[in-house]
């Protein structure tokens, strides 16, 4: 009897201090949560006074969503809202198929930038190039709009054209005249340079990797003594994580291709590959450049880490985060795309921000050269302000000794960085391959102190 009561008595005492420490913590929880019920009452004056006050009648519905979508993309530049047609636009996109100009864009500091345009579009036929600023769509500013708006200005029905006004590095602001299409990308082709093949995917959509596996095999089946495969990812802005890892797949006989960790240090998901490579061993490289991102990161960096391929061209955009699309009221309301993870490559590193490093840096051109020696040139994930933190606290590498280069003899019509991973190919590794000398550019922080040297001291003044 005595040893139920004390039973008892122990479990009362442990029961009463855990109510004490859930009260200590709803006291606690209740100071923030007070703060924000003031903060959204500060909202709320704040909208019924526009709504009173305000030049014009207002449009609520707008106002909120506006806010909603303020609230997102302030916490990185990928978070956003979706109003019920742009979720519907954004399903059909993944799809593979939607009416536009066949661009992926971003908005940096109020002004809409191209990340990549893709392979075989209006956009792309008409030379916008990654990196590009559009700063109005039929003389009509976009400074400012948000990249839902922008994306709704650039839409619309298939054989009108459309007008955008570019700003870019180097240049004078022109005015590129653009037919919209329904855009119906093949995101992945191939065909055979020499010996070789070359398997390009532009973009990772619900198709990609059955196209993927398509275009390999009906090329092998018509070159049965293919050498070895150049993989080009570049300007390749990314798409849906399973396609990456299918990819991905293609290539490994199994093994982790990628582990995605969300705030929880403990909620990790990790996606492996599945025994069989199509390609029976056939030696890889893969070619990248500052346009590839996100998904196509995903799959340099699996193959680079696992050894199945060594990494020919430069340092890849550097998006390392997962974005999770979810629908409110089953999407009558739309959708919010929230950050919600980093993903890892097998090795366990994070690109945020640092991206992929090749293996061989090559450069396709030599102004590109003497571009990487100059850091304010470069566009990437880590020149967005609000840009998620890499996990690790590594930074992207800044300015340094420009890449390989086209040397002067080299024909301008052939593409120089798939002849350098051609090379690889040939010489079996990077290791191996002979290196070209680097051409003579000079690094930024030199021109600057070349130019501070130019400049004569003044004559002191005479007080």
């Amino acid at each position: 009897m005595k040893k139920y009561l004390l039973i008892g008595a122990s479990a009362f005492i442990l029961g009463a201090g855990s109510m004490a420490y859930v009260s200590q913590q709803a006291v606690a929880a209740a100071q923030p949560r007070a703060k924000t019920y003031k903060m959204l009452g500060l909202f709320g004056d704040v909208l019924d006074t526009v709504e009173r006050q305000y030049v014009s009648d207002v449009d609520d519905t707008k106002l909120i969503q506006s806010a909603i979508d303020g609230m997102l993309t302030s916490l990185d530049p990928h978070s956003g809202y979706l109003d019920a047609e742009n979720f519907d636009e954004m399903r059909d996109q993944t799809r593979g198929e939607y009416g536009g100009l066949g661009i992926e864009i971003t908005s940096e500091d109020g002004v809409v930038k191209v990340i990549s345009p893709m392979d075989g579009t209006p956009a792309a036929n008409a030379g916008v190039k990654a990196g590009d600023y559009i700063t109005a769509v039929n003389n009509e500013s976009v400074l400012g709009l948000s990249v839902n708006d922008a994306v709704k200005q650039m839409r619309g029905k298939p054989g009108e054209a459309v007008t955008l006004t570019i700003a870019r590095e180097k240049s004078d602001p022109f005015d590129v005249k653009i037919v919209r299409e329904v855009i119906k990308p093949k995101s992945a082709t191939a065909r055979m340079d020499g010996e070789f093949g070359v398997l390009r995917i532009a973009s990772f959509n619900e198709k990609t990797t059955d196209e993927a596996q398509a275009a390999f095999v009906e090329l092998r089946a018509k070159n049965p003594k293919m050498k070895g495969l150049v993989l080009d990812l570049r300007n390749n802005p990314g798409g849906l994580l399973d396609q990456a890892v299918g990819v991905s797949d293609l290539f490994l006989e199994g093994g982790e291709i990628v582990s995605q960790r969300g705030r929880d240090p403990r909620d990790i998901e990790r996606y492996n590959a599945r025994a069989g490579d199509m390609t029976n061993g056939l030696p890889v490289v893969v070619v990248i450049n500052s346009g590839t991102a996100s998904a196509a990161e995903i799959v340099a960096g699996a193959l680079q880490d696992r050894k199945r391929a060594e990494v020919v061209g430069l340092t890849s955009f550097g998006k390392g985060s997962v974005q999770t699309v979810i629908p409110l009221r089953g999407g009558m309301d739309g959708a919010l795309k929230l950050t919600t993870a980093r993903y890892y490559t097998p090795s366990g590193r994070s690109i945020q921000r640092t991206g992929i490093d090749p293996d061989l840096e090559v450069a396709a051109t030599r102004d590109e050269a003497q571009t990487i020696a100059n850091r304010s040139y470069q566009f990437s994930e880590a020149s967005f302000r609000n840009a998620l933190n890499a996990d690790e606290g590594k930074k992207r590498i800044g300015a340094h000794e420009p890449a390989e280069a086209p040397p002067e003899a080299f024909d301008a019509k052939k593409d120089f960085q798939i002849a350098r991973a051609e090379d690889v190919l040939r010489f079996g590794t990077v290791a191996a391959t002979p290196k070209l000398p680097k051409p003579t550019a000079r690094l930024a922080e030199l021109l600057s102190k070349s130019k501070v040297a130019e400049v004569k001291p003044a004559t002191p003044a005479v007080k």
